[in-house]
């Protein structure tokens, strides 16, 4: 069954099955078909997000287990609703104490039953795992280590013990071991297990492998079997050997029965595989073009430029967007990815020594090919897309201007014929190609995601997954192109706006992209409020690119909090990189930081940021109304993330994982139960037979209404750049004309309208800045107790 629309529900120990269970009747209420949990096999005890999973077959016991998750799903369906699981295909915890099919690996070594679970390379290693666990260097941490029994202890980590290992003396142990415990720092260089990005506590999981993937998802199958569950959102594809593949087998195991779709990020204008058997992505797609209706570009330009006045930025710094990418992308792939660079260069060698046409091709040349192309390729992961290669002829080109000899640059031809499968069948040219393919989305999200958006930060409410800051705006042509384009190919794709990933929620976002509509007035308020909090203790920013983002954010918060706002800059700087990192922390610019949250934006300058907030309410409320009402009836299954069918302000994890409670409704409710309802009560609208016309208005403000008609059946429009239409008068002399028909407005029931003629937007949008109109049927009268309105014969 495909859902009308789902709610997302993060559990944890904190808000387990029984705390969903007593949240249905709620979220019910709201109008949506499906609830979306959180990964719920068993994971890492205390783990807040699932993610971390160490027994694909159990249902996770803090949760309530099996049990628990059964109960939830009869609660569910006694209110209508059905259940779609978060599943993670391609990693699990690397944590030996928990996982017990890890464990095994690591006390029988390559022989073991579970020893194809795992993505090893046992003959880098020398045949041993290497566990980058240990807190130094493993000659300082010996005192550390102790033996009881057949288990070696290690504070709080546990590690099995080769059999009749146990008694012989610790450095003779050590080396008796199928693993090698090293110092954290080597899992840089070292590591030889393919992990999730460059989090070594998350191990690659070989679901290529037909036995694996039984295992791996026995449960899952069985609870899709049992009808507990109606769909499935599939973490992190990207990773996977063979995406296509996996797919395939996942809908074939599944009969086709299930709603299934992929957090792929598409980059730009790239297109899901057409030949994947999913209804689509989880939807950051999507995200990035509502957001880019509410931005203005020409005021985005501007801010560009006076955060460059600001901040100074420059190199590493973000001052330019591609220039900011490349730069992290270079660091990414030579320090945090330089164990998977040099994997793909072993590969390259050995394939290149066993054809003597391409045997002197020298180990450096294949290592800078490989580290040039990677930085290049233009999306996640080098997909054959509309007979496009996402490797593309430009890549290699730039990749070659690295070469200070020509034929030395050959060695990028090799290398880019590797990745894209062109020299071959066998077992290196395919782990090459795989691994290639893997890590290029290893490096585009940590060195994007994770890096660049928090280096060059004009607006950032355009550093979104899936974003694109350079260029962030999206003009109503654009989207109506794109909507129409789903409707056709993928109806029943995911649309989102907030999710547990995104680094700030939808309205915080829609009150930072206000900034692009008034970019003189943020820098007037910058200048004020950075005087104010420099004669406070504390109030100085220990550097202009941190207060730049700093008040940005206290911006979008509206009324800023100390511990807040100081965790989600501690982590923005980090993944900056720039001036203290994750692995080198600078602790002394740290406690700069924190002073900084507190006494500047947290401290008496926040009666600043308040009032600059609220005299920008009336346009922040038009941009989180007129999003909102886009993405829930636009083509596609809206996905809700937890609370924010009301006022969700929250910035990224942990501050956005909070357990779920229910809150007062606002003006965001109505209108979203209003589409909700509406999306509920007539499927066959918004589903996959329904239709997505554009509808364009007329006069001299039409570029601020964004509209469209649902299977001729509904209409929505939305007010979008409001700051700069109230500016230049308003909607004097714009009209949209509707079609032909009596039209209620269902977020006000008294007014109706008849279509057919134009109406002006002025009357349209009298009571609020978003419309959502049902066609009447012929003889249904307007809601009792009202009078029928016809705008037109008003005029």
């Amino acid at each position: 069954m495909t859902p009308t629309a789902t709610y997302r529900l993060q559990l944890q120990p904190d808000f387990p099955f029984s705390a969903a269970a007593a949240a249905v009747p709620y979220i019910a209420g709201l109008g949506v078909s499906h609830l979306h949990l959180s990964p719920v096999l068993e994971a890492v005890p205390g783990s807040t997000h699932g993610y971390d999973v160490v027994d694909p077959a159990r249902v996770r016991d803090e949760l309530g287990g099996e049990e628990g998750l059964r109960r939830l799903a009869r609660t569910a369906r006694e209110h209508g609703l059905g259940l779609v699981l978060d599943i993670v295909p391609n990693h699990m915890a690397a944590v030996p104490r928990h996982n017990g099919a890890l464990w095994e690996v690591l006390r029988e070594g390559p022989l073991s039953p579970y020893a194809r679970w795992f993505d090893i390379d046992w003959e880098s290693g020398g045949g041993k795992v290497l566990l980058p666990v240990l807190a130094g260097r493993v000659g300082d941490e010996l005192g550390g280590l102790r033996v009881e029994g057949d288990v070696l202890h290690y504070g709080e980590q546990r590690f099995p013990l080769r059999e009749s290992t146990g008694k012989l003396p610790l450095p003779e142990l050590l080396d008796a071991q199928w693993y090698r415990l090293g110092w954290w720092r080597l899992a840089r260089t070292e590591l030889n297990y393919r992990r999730f990005f460059t989090i070594s506590e998350l191990i690659g999981v070989r679901v290529e492998d037909p036995e694996v993937f039984a295992a791996t998802h026995g449960k899952i199958l069985e609870l899709v079997r049992d009808g507990v569950v109606e769909g499935l959102r599939v973490d992190h594809p990207d990773g996977l050997a063979d995406p296509e593949t996996y797919l395939r087998q996942l809908n074939e195991a599944t009969g086709g029965a299930c709603w299934t779709v992929v957090e792929k990020i598409l980059t730009g204008e790239e297109r899901l595989p057409a030949g994947w058997p999913v209804a689509g992505t989880t939807g950051y797609d999507a995200l990035r073009r509502i957001d880019g209706l509410f931005t203005d570009p020409e005021g985005e330009a501007e801010l560009v430029g006076r955060y460059r006045e600001f901040a100074g930025p420059a190199g590493d710094r973000g001052g330019y967007w591609e220039a900011t990418v490349r730069r992290a992308a270079y660091k990414v792939v030579t320090h945090e990815l330089a164990a998977e660079t040099a994997a793909l260069t072993r590969l390259a060698e050995r394939v290149c020594a066993a054809d003597p046409a391409l045997r002197d091709h020298a180990p450096w040349a294949l290592r800078a090919a490989v580290r040039e192309l990677l930085v290049r390729v233009p999306v996640y992961r080098p997909y054959r897309i509309g007979g496009e290669e996402a490797l593309p002829p430009a890549a290699a080109l730039g990749a070659k201007a690295a070469f200070a000899v020509a034929e030395e640059a050959e060695a990028v031809e090799v290398v880019r014929d590797l990745a894209l499968g062109r020299l071959g069948e066998g077992p290196d040219q395919n782990a090459f190609r795989t691994r290639f393919a893997q890590t290029s989305s290893a490096l585009r999200a940590k060195s994007v995601e994770d890096t660049a958006f928090y280096r060059y930060v004009p607006l950032i409410s355009a550093n979104e997954v899936g974003g694109d800051p350079g260029s962030p705006a999206v003009g109503p042509a654009l989207f109506h192109a794109y909507c129409e384009r789903l409707a056709r190919d993928w109806p029943a794709t995911g649309t989102v706006l907030t999710t547990h990933d995104t680094k700030r929620s939808a309205d915080v976002r829609a009150r930072i992209a206000l900034l692009s509509e008034c970019p003189e007035e943020w820098a007037d308020f910058l200048g004020r409020v950075t005087e104010e909090a420099a004669r406070l203790e504390g109030g100085r920013a220990p550097d202009p690119h941190l207060a730049w983002v700093v008040w940005q954010t206290a911006f979008g918060l509206g009324i800023p909090s100390a511990d807040r706002l100081s965790t989600a800059l501690l982590k923005s700087a980090r993944e900056a990189a720039l001036l203290t990192s994750w692995t080198e922390p600078d602790p002394a610019y740290e406690e700069a930081v924190t002073a900084f949250a507190g006494a500047g934006p947290a401290g008496p300058p926040m009666y600043s940021v308040a009032l600059f907030a609220r005299e920008l309410d009336p346009y922040v409320r038009a941009n989180v109304l007129g999003s909102a009402l886009v993405q829930l009836t636009m083509p596609g299954v809206p996905d809700l993330y937890q609370g924010t069918e009301r006022e969700f302000l929250a910035l990224v994890d942990p501050d956005n994982r909070q357990p779920f409670h229910e809150g007062p409704p606002n003006e965001k409710t109505t209108v979203t139960t209003a589409a909700l309802r509406l999306r509920r009560e007539r499927p066959e609208v918004f589903g996959e037979s329904g239709t997505y016309t554009p509808l364009q208005a007329d006069g001299p403000a039409a570029e601020h209404c964004l509209a469209f008609c649902r299977t001729g059946e509904v209409v929505t429009a939305v007010t979008r750049l409001s700051l700069r239409l109230d500016r230049a008068g308003g909607w004097a002399g714009t009209e949209l004309t509707l079609p032909a028909g009596r039209w209620a407005d269902l977020l006000a029931p008294e007014r109706e309208f008849t279509g057919g003629r134009p109406v002006p937007l002025a009357e349209l949008f009298a009571e609020r800045p978003v419309a959502l109109l049902s066609r009447r049927a012929a003889g249904e009268a307007a809601a009792e107790g009202t009078t029928t309105r016809d705008w037109d014969r008003r005029r």
